[in-house]
């Protein structure tokens, strides 16, 4: 797990990095570097690219592409490690969604937590005058949209190979990627065009390697380490681009983070 928050901070900081470029653009690239792995996987095991739930497969590819491109908008307005913290709030939107559509229960406890979540926003906003609301926006709505895609893999559940999923997701963001560039293209100069092609290797083995770490541990010993991310891409906003956090911007951080990370914990204890 600590290989695949460290390869997501280091597309989280890369993205960053090229804030020049459209988010258009920059999802362009995140999914064409990915697809080469995919279609690799998939050709190479003899797996049907068409799928099963068609449907929710392209819904799926939607959802996930409006999320990513608003967070990347939102890197150009946000420290990159209070941009990553606020998306990190999808578990709660999707607990809302799972209440409304798939009609699960979820207990006063988890409520409390994800109240302590959402103080941690108010913190962050109220207290940090540096935060933009406009970056706030972005990645608050950003996180609702993440939170439907959990809803929606939900829903296709084991009757789609992992693989097949993250395929169509990468080809619908390859096509609305090239589409919402065509106005906004910024030819890339040097190590830019490295920079662009490496979001996609990060990306692809932070998924990999998160997909081994929940099948070799238990989701309570390995879930609250995906919150290192944050940490390191704190790290690398402040050592990178001489980002400060004030001690508001860490504590509503610290808040979010321990909410989720709290609600995670109660429910792999409820169950067992």
């Amino acid at each position: 797990m600590l290989i695949s928050t460290l390869a997501f901070a280091c597309m989280n900081t890369t993205v960053k990095y090229l804030s020049g470029f459209s988010a258009f653009q920059i999802v362009l690239f995140r999914s064409i570097g990915s697809l080469f792995f995919t279609f690799g996987f998939l050709i190479k095991n003899k797996i049907s690219f068409v799928g099963n739930n068609k449907k929710l497969l392209i819904l799926r590819g939607l959802v996930g592409v409006t999320s990513m491109s608003l967070f990347f908008m939102s890197t150009k307005y946000l420290p990159i490690g209070s941009a990553v913290s606020l998306r990190y709030l999808a578990p709660v939107f999707a607990a809302i969604f799972a209440v409304i559509i798939l009609k699960e229960k979820i207990k006063a406890v988890q409520w409390l937590f994800f109240a302590l979540a959402f103080a941690g926003v108010l913190v962050l906003k109220g207290f940090d005058k540096e935060v933009s609301g406009y970056g706030l926006l972005l990645v608050f709505v950003s996180a609702v949209f993440s939170g439907l895609v959990y809803i929606i893999l939900s829903k296709i559940g084991k009757s789609e190979h992992p693989v097949v999923v993250v395929n169509y997701f990468m080809i619908i963001s390859t096509i609305v990627g090239l589409v919402g560039s065509i106005n906004n293209w910024v030819i890339p100069v040097g190590k830019e065009w490295f920079l662009l092609c490496i979001l996609g290797v990060f990306g692809y083995f932070g998924q990999v390697y998160m997909t081994k770490a929940f099948q070799m541990a238990s989701t309570s010993q390995v879930a609250p380490l995906k919150y290192i991310e944050v940490v390191f891409t704190l790290l690398f906003g402040t050592f990178i681009f001489g980002e400060v956090y004030t001690f508001w911007s860490l504590l509503g951080i610290a808040l979010i983070i321990g909410g989720l990370v709290l609600n995670i914990l109660y429910k792999e204890k409820y169950k067992s």
